[in-house]
């Protein structure tokens, strides 16, 4: 399972967000399927799968980067990162996932993403 702010879940079902970086330990596996959801116990919004996760300091974030996030710039990035964690911290090693939006449908079926 993959939780998301509503406000990036949107993004995210919009193709607007491809990416996202994440700082616990928990950590997602490449071509794993995991449905998205804005909270824990509410119903499935859709499902993305894992196409590359890397490991990368805050301060290495490029603009490509940001606009995968679904940011037009690196400072609307930093101030939902800041809105999220409380502060930004350049030298932050986070873990960053990039990712595709699904057809469940296909999913229920067998077929491959």
């Amino acid at each position: 399972m993959a939780i998301f702010k509503r406000r990036h879940l949107r993004k995210v079902l919009s193709g607007d967000k491809t990416q996202t970086r994440r700082s616990h330990k928990y950590t997602w596996t490449i071509g794993k399927t995991y449905c998205i959801r804005d909270r824990w116990f509410s119903k499935a919004q859709g499902h993305i799968i894992v196409t590359r996760k890397f490991r990368q300091r805050l301060s290495d974030v490029s603009l490509e980067d940001v606009q995968k996030e679904g940011f037009s710039s690196l400072e609307e990035f930093k101030q939902e990162w800041i809105k999220l964690h409380g502060s930004w911290n350049p030298e932050q090693i986070v873990t960053a996932y990039e990712f595709k939006l699904t057809d469940s449908k296909q999913l229920r079926r067998g077929s491959p993403p």
